[in-house]
């Protein structure tokens, strides 16, 4: 379990195609605090530490990335250089700052509008049909590993729905959020206490 409160960016410093995708990850986080087998959440994708090197702040992981992952992201995030949002798993007695977030990428969503909007960043954000019952204005969603609160709502003819976000000074210097632009593509994760919720919607008919 994550929270969507990332505490690294990292970058993809060497990519090997083997029976899944090899990747290592170097980024400032402290190789003694990373344990094999452990999971950290890459750019909202809950990816298992198969190997760690280097120096505290300084560090480096491997992480295996399986044929249906990489077919379920954003294209081209699993290049060697891509920036990601780095976020270890949540600890017993950690503080909860975002949502509970589960690493599982539900869809892929498509920037629409990114502009200046005062000292923060008005993002808006496609999201396709499928995911358009589970969002809802003030409610959560988790974008590129990032908790954050949807600040409006707009459905779309064809079922899809556009989101607004709100991303402030903080958020776009600590995350890769600050980088978006029209077009960019997002990893997205609806709030799990959407999902049951529909799920019991769906079986009271």
């Amino acid at each position: 379990m994550f929270t969507g409160i990332v505490t690294a960016i990292g970058t993809i410093a060497k990519a090997e195609q083997r029976g899944d995708l090899r990747l290592r990850i170097a980024g400032p986080l402290d190789p003694a605090r990373i344990d094999i087998g452990a999971s950290i959440a890459c750019s909202g994708v809950c990816l298992t530490v198969v190997d760690r090197g280097g120096a505290a702040g300084e560090a480096w992981f491997d992480v295996d990335v399986s044929g249906e992952t990489v077919s379920c992201t954003v294209p081209g995030m699993w290049a060697e250089g891509a920036r990601l949002n780095l976020e270890p798993s949540l600890r017993v007695g950690d503080e909860i700052g975002g949502h509970i977030v589960t690493g599982h990428v539900d869809a892929v969503g498509e920037v629409s509008r990114a502009e200046p909007d005062g000292d923060s960043w008005r993002v808006d954000i496609r999201a396709p049909a499928s995911l358009a019952p589970f969002i809802a204005p003030k409610g959560s969603i988790t974008v590129q590993g990032v908790s954050l609160t949807v600040n409006d709502l707009r459905d779309e003819n064809d079922g899809a729905c556009t989101f607004m976000l709100n991303i402030i000074p903080h958020t776009g210097e600590v995350t890769t959020l600050g980088a978006l632009r029209t077009g960019d593509k997002v990893n997205l994760e609806i709030d799990v206490l959407a999902r049951y919720l529909k799920r019991m919607q769906a079986l009271a008919g």
